[in-house]
């Protein structure tokens, strides 16, 4: 038992499951609020089968919606070695400053520090190539590298990367961002939030349902996969994440009238449960850290009180947070229901609403 209450005796096999390959979302529905919504209730154990555009169906007056308004980065980067021209592909992770970077590196030969980089323009952009140095090597891919133009465009130079398990090209990258992205810093999208357009949202305000946001930028721990046996051996990446005061004095006013305090996706939940670390609803206030927070079966919530989210990995640690809230036999029935309906799983899948 961790010193947050939470058991980490668990094994990652105990979040496994079968998935049929065809049931992985390859491409966006034609509307964002299309999808089908799994509602379950965790009080009753009871599944309903919903739609997306309903969600304000089994929400209340005064609960308040949180997202996360992290913007994708084009952080996927493709470009050439300077002395032998080989291949070498980039994922960029977070700024160490204006022209410093961690990121992942995939090269035909291993890199070391000192090679030097090429990355030409993307089509249509006329522009000089990027040229970039590899200041640091370590396992697993890691790398640092420093760009020799300062504060570069990447726009121009570099692509939203999508999951490995999406194999068609996008041909909106818009549909990868939510539609309230504005803060540009994630290598992934926060994709529960793919789900809403302006309307929807207008439409849940009108209901008085409440809107708040807060920034995660997601980083290393979502192209990670879990290979060891045991969850508390697992080693969880550290992401950036703040709270401004609004959202703050929102959640306390929610909670003070008694009404629920719902995450839109795991990364919101992240961010809430880290503020709940330190949370006093009678001082409310903004909140910026690097939180390593690992949330899984056994871990006692405190902020979050119910969680719009996608369909996970198996053996992953956004299913272990989901299995969390709702408990591990309760999501297991969810998943084998939502498998047993043919929902459309992963980024660009449908939705679960945990109540």
């Amino acid at each position: 038992m961790s010193e947050l209450g939470f058991e980490l005796g668990w094994r990652v096999a105990d979040f496994d499951y079968d998935l049929p390959a065809e049931l992985i979302a390859q491409t966006p529905l034609p509307d964002r609020d299309g999808s089908r919504l799994l509602v379950v209730e965790r009080a009753t154990g009871r599944f309903t089968h919903a739609a997306m555009r309903g969600i304000g169906e089994w929400l209340e007056v005064g609960d308040l919606l949180v997202a996360n308004n992290s913007r994708v980065l084009p952080a996927r980067l493709v470009g050439r070695k300077c002395d032998t021209g080989g291949r070498v592909e980039l994922l960029l992770l977070r700024p160490l400053d204006r022209t410093r970077w961690s990121a992942l590196a995939k090269a035909a030969r291993r890199l070391r520090a000192g090679s030097r980089l090429r990355i030409p323009a993307l089509s249509g952009a006329a522009m000089p190539a990027l040229e970039v140095e590899i200041t640091a090597v370590g396992g697993d891919g890691l790398v640092e590298l420093r760009f020799l133009e300062d504060d570069p465009r990447l726009d121009d130079y570099g692509v939203a990367p999508l999951p490995p398990y999406i194999r068609e090209r996008l041909t909106d990258p818009e549909r990868y961002q939510t539609v309230y992205a504005s803060v540009i810093g994630s290598a992934a999208a926060p994709t529960a939030g793919l789900h809403f357009t302006p309307r929807l949202v207008e439409d849940l305000r009108a209901r008085g349902i409440g809107w708040a946001e807060v920034t995660l930028h997601v980083g290393l721990d979502t192209f990670r996969p879990v290979t060891v046996e045991r969850v508390g051996e697992h080693r969880i990446h550290r992401e950036w994440c703040t709270v401004p005061d609004e959202t703050a004095h929102a959640i306390a006013a929610a909670r003070e009238g008694g009404k629920r305090v719902v995450a839109v996706g795991t990364t919101a939940a992240r961010t809430l449960e880290t503020l709940g670390g330190d949370w006093d609803p009678a001082a409310p206030r903004r909140m910026t850290a690097m939180t390593d927070l690992f949330i899984v079966p056994g871990y006692r919530w405190r902020v979050v009180d119910a969680m719009l989210t996608n369909f996970h990995l198996p053996r992953s640690t956004l299913l272990m947070m989901v299995s969390s809230l709702a408990g591990v036999e309760t999501i297991r029935r969810a998943y084998d229901e939502a498998i047993r309906h043919r929902y459309r799983f992963f980024s660009f899948g449908d939705a679960m609403l945990i109540v």
